[in-house]
């Protein structure tokens, strides 16, 4: 996880509570997701050990959505990580997962522009800024908390438009590709 000079210092007491150090106050784990999908950068640092538990908690928080029923990882995404941390293929699956997500906003950063350009013909359609509205909630939603979420790509809207139908072929072909080395590595 990057750190900015802009995160979010959150310090861990030795009674495990959680200080915001700039608000002041008391934090719970929500508040936590709530300010990841929030797009802010957040580091936990213990304040005794001066140990940095944000990968802990970030996990901790993740785990609490699956339990409750918010379920976004499938069971054999899971069975796969925890297969990487007892196999050599431990070193490929921190790249492969940051590659994934970077396709995965880079996508939902065209979909988003495409869906929004004049030339599209649903544009005319009664209700269609109601339905963008609705999936531009759904991907922010689906995407809090991935740095660069809201990010959108400075590309032209001509190679954009040229370029998508290949690209998704070439993304396609690459995530195939991954999904078969991982195979056969486990």
């Amino acid at each position: 996880m990057k750190k900015s000079q802009d995160a979010l210092l959150i310090k861990r007491y030795a009674s495990r509570r959680l200080y915001n150090t700039e608000t002041s106050d008391y934090v719970t784990l929500d508040d936590i997701a709530g300010f990841i999908r929030d797009g802010r950068e957040v580091q936990i640092i213990d304040l005794k050990s001066g140990d940095d538990l944000t990968r802990q908690y970030l996990l901790q928080i993740i785990a609490e959505h699956e339990s409750r029923g918010e379920s976004v990882l499938p069971v054999d995404v899971l069975t796969d990580l925890v297969r990487s941390y007892t196999t050599q293929a431990q070193s490929i699956v921190p790249q492969f997962l940051a590659a994934s997500f970077e396709m995965l906003r880079d996508g939902q950063s065209k979909m988003m522009e495409n869906l929004g350009t004049m030339g599209n013909p649903m544009a005319n359609m009664p209700g269609f800024e109601a339905m963008q509205a609705q999936q531009e909630a759904f991907m922010k939603a689906m995407m809090g908390g991935f740095p660069g979420a809201s990010e959108t790509s400075q590309e032209s809207e001509a190679d954009e438009k040229t370029g998508d139908a290949d690209e998704l072929d070439k993304i396609k072909k690459q995530l195939v590709e991954l999904q078969s080395k991982l195979s056969k590595l486990s």
